[in-house]
């Protein structure tokens, strides 16, 4: 694993005495015995360490009411943001945090996540928001008063980044998008895919930003919109055959689709892309000289599938025309739909 690649640690291999830490001591009165603690009781957190710690998640579950939250927390089974920080590197490593947090959320069931915040962190604050995080409240405690953010699984806004991950399925086109082996590891290094029967892989997402950008040679992506939903595609390896070793992996929900004749000058092309794309700056350029792939896409990585159906399942279970390029392949609504049952896509993930 490199060592951009967000790992999940006991407290006692994290090192306490890293200066990422400072703040989190000047803040938190108490917080190095907090530490030790959770040290002792062989507990873990997520941690990115790239030349020095980068960032820091500490996940609990609570089961219990919380008067020292105004409007008072109810007893309720939550997902509690113990301790989250992350250096300024801009939204993208605090949007790798961000899914970790809502993964863990939605794969063990819990109504709510919250987290605190002081109201200095404003690029926090906006990330959080982004993703559904609502502000609650209020808490006092030693360190002073922080403000309460709630993301809660029944509520559905019909918004593609409060909703997040859930998928909605209504009044919109699906699609299968080919993606080519070396660039889908870039996107979703979590997902590559390993020889296991059947292709089960469960997906850490450690180190998978949210939003991603691709482009691709498919004309007929210009027919997709926001909100559409892409059903990412695998292709084969050189060296592999397609009828087992190309495979579904993963459910995107479209954000933007541009061309590149829309952008005035490289910079612009480059400033719109280098973020969230899976592509080094140097290929970025040779496309931009080239035009060989004008069609960009940008979308949310909203979920990994539970088994990655082969092709050979996408043929002859779900109904698809192996005479068909599949580069940005129209899905009809039963051919989805199977696809995420052959997935085993869990029904909370889908709104209807």
């Amino acid at each position: 694993m490199n060592k951009s690649a967000i790992k999940k640690k006991r407290f006692k291999e994290i090192n306490l005495n890293d200066i990422f830490f400072n703040s989190l001591k000047n803040d938190y009165p108490g917080f190095e015995e907090w530490y030790l603690k959770k040290s002792k009781n062989e507990e873990f957190a997520y941690v990115l360490d790239d030349d020095g710690i980068q960032g820091f998640l500490y996940l609990k579950e609570e089961n219990e009411e919380d008067v020292s939250i105004t409007p008072v927390f109810k007893k309720k089974r939550r997902l509690k943001v113990g301790t989250f920080k992350v250096n300024a590197h801009g939204t993208k490593l605090g949007e790798r945090f961000i899914k970790i947090i809502i993964d863990e959320m939605c794969r063990n069931s819990f109504e709510e996540a919250y987290l605190t915040i002081f109201p200095k962190h404003d690029e926090l604050i906006k990330l959080v928001e982004r993703y559904g995080f609502i502000h609650y409240g209020k808490k006092e405690s030693l360190a002073g008063i922080e403000n309460v953010y709630v993301k809660r699984a029944d509520i559905i806004y019909n918004n593609l980044f409060l909703d997040y991950p859930k998928i909605n399925v209504k009044n919109n086109k699906k699609f299968l998008l080919s993606i080519y082996p070396k660039f889908h590891t870039r996107m979703f290094p979590d997902s590559k895919l390993k020889t296991e029967k059947e292709h089960y892989i469960e997906d850490i997402s450690f180190t998978n930003s949210i939003e991603k950008i691709y482009l691709s040679g498919a004309t007929n992506l210009y027919e997709y919109k926001k909100g559409d939903i892409a059903v990412i595609y695998r292709t084969r390896n050189n060296y592999g055959r397609a009828w087992y070793e190309s495979v579904a992996t993963s459910i995107c929900v479209v954000e933007e689709i541009k061309h590149i004749d829309e952008f005035k000058c490289y910079d612009d092309f480059l400033s719109y892309c280098v973020k969230y794309s899976v592509f080094e700056e140097y290929e970025l350029k040779n496309f931009w000289i080239n035009k060989k792939y004008p069609y960009i896409i940008r979308m949310l990585y909203n979920l990994a599938l539970n088994r990655r159906p082969i092709r050979k399942q996408l043929v002859e279970d779900v109904g698809l025309n192996p005479k068909e390029r599949w580069v940005a392949l129209p899905l009809k609504n039963k051919e989805f739909f199977k696809i995420l049952e052959l997935g085993e896509v869990d029904e909370s993930f889908i709104i209807y």
